[in-house]
């Protein structure tokens, strides 16, 4: 696990267009007596994880914790995950994440993310959505490396500035980019590049204006789910409208629902749904939600 906490970062300090903030967490799974342990975990700087919770007896169910609630200009976020083989492990935050306007030298905010996945495993990464605040200029890489016949199911939540306050995201930008592979082939790569005051932010063809942008993926199935999708888009029915536009694909041996919303719980509680109807087919268990969605 040190060689993931070992990776470069672009070597610059102090204050200014130079200024860096770093926080880095490494966790290793392995099984053990019968379920998922977490014996591997090395972190740095403001960035933790409760102990593990086993609210479904095997599967190992880890709440990431970033203190200070979110990432300032200079804020670098480092978040590396490893399970062994027969390792299931769930991933997720006790509240949203936030990217704060950036400050006047225009540094911006980055997270990378790395999850990788020995034959056999089974990782659920379900972080509650991140909030784009006015003037943020935010950086998201994901990468997710599977090896063998692992099995995967993740999303990601953007809110483009605070909605319910009335503040739209009208200045800075947001790269977001998601790869993921198995065993080195890639099945999807994304990037996006939002800017404010684009076009894609409002037009048809892009975000329409919608404030909330969500894609969750499921991986693993030994051919294309056509029940499943059937059934998935059928439960969509009683919640798409005006407010929400949701569409479920199959692609590559991916699994991928899109979302544009207008409202953060709207869009939690249809992924949350999606992925209520997933896990079963995909993984023979059902739906147990993590404690700390409910408090």
């Amino acid at each position: 696990m040190n060689q993931a906490l070992a990776r470069e970062w672009p070597s610059s300090t102090g204050y200014g267009t130079e200024r860096q903030w770093r926080a880095r967490i490494a966790l290793g799974f392995e099984a053990r007596h019968g379920r998922t342990a977490l014996p591997q975990l090395t972190h740095q700087g403001p960035l933790r994880v409760q102990r593990p919770f086993y609210p479904e007896g095997p599967v190992c169910h880890v709440y990431l914790l970033h203190p200070p609630g979110g990432l300032v200009s200079g804020d670098q976020l480092q978040i590396d995950a490893q399970l062994s083989s027969d390792c299931h492990a769930l991933i997720t935050t006790p509240s949203a994440g936030k990217i704060y306007k950036g400050d006047s030298c225009g540094v911006s905010q980055y997270q990378q993310v790395r999850l990788q996945q020995a034959g056999g495993s089974t990782l659920e990464w379900l972080p509650q959505e991140t909030i784009l605040y006015d003037g943020a200029l935010g950086h998201s890489d994901t990468r997710i490396e599977l090896s063998g016949d692992a099995r995967f199911i993740g999303w990601e939540l953007i809110c483009l500035g605070r909605p319910a306050s009335n503040i739209r995201f009208s200045n800075g930008h947001f790269v977001q980019k998601t790869r993921l592979y198995r065993d080195g082939v890639p099945l999807l790569l994304e990037q996006q590049q939002l800017q404010a005051d684009n076009a894609i932010a409002s037009e048809r063809w892009g975000l329409q204006g919608y404030p909330q942008l969500g894609s969750l993926y499921a991986v693993g199935f030994s051919e294309e789910p056509t029940a499943l999708l059937a059934q998935l888009r059928a439960s969509l029915e009683s919640l798409t409208g005006a407010h929400l536009c949701v569409a479920v694909t199959w692609r590559r041996g991916v699994l991928v629902a899109r979302l544009l919303g207008q409202d953060s719980e709207q869009a939690r509680l249809c992924f949350t749904r999606l992925w209520q109807q997933i896990r079963p087919a995909l993984l023979g268990l059902d739906a147990t939600l993590p404690r700390i969605w409910l408090t």
